[in-house]
């Protein structure tokens, strides 16, 4: 694996969300055109190459449980959409999900608890879709 962290990162990204998304995603965070581009860097240099690639610290699964209590704890709807999905590539189940969804119900309350549940069944449906 390289040592550059944006290309760690592509690579992962690529193997979540698809070559043609990680390749968008760096030919954008490599412009000076559009609004954001050192966003696109930092994802793909940040989280993606220097956080997710940790397995051996931390096993991508159970960082995926970690990254959707915390989002879900912030009611980031679509970020949690984004995460559900990863998880899912990461190994989680959709009966680990919904345990998830559960734990946030006392910790974080039903209504942000709600908007996780719209979120994950959202995610739900993409993929269902897609395998379709």
């Amino acid at each position: 694996m390289s040592d550059n962290p944006i290309d760690r990162g592509q690579a992962l990204f690529a193997e979540i969300y698809g070559q043609d998304m990680a390749d968008g995603c760096r030919a954008f965070a490599e412009s000076d055109q559009g609004f954001g581009p050192l966003q696109a860097r930092w994802t793909l240099e940040l989280p993606f190459g220097q956080v997710w690639t940790r397995e051996e610290q931390l096993p991508r699964k159970l960082r995926s449980l970690a990254v959707l209590g915390m989002l879900i704890g912030q009611g980031q709807s679509e970020e949690i959409k984004y995460h559900t999905k990863m998880g899912m590539k990461n190994g989680l189940t959709r009966q680990e999900l919904e345990e998830v969804f559960y734990s946030a119900i006392p910790y974080c309350g039903f209504p942000i608890a709600n908007t996780a549940k719209a979120a994950m069944l959202e995610a739900f449906a993409e993929l269902d879709a897609a395998a379709e």
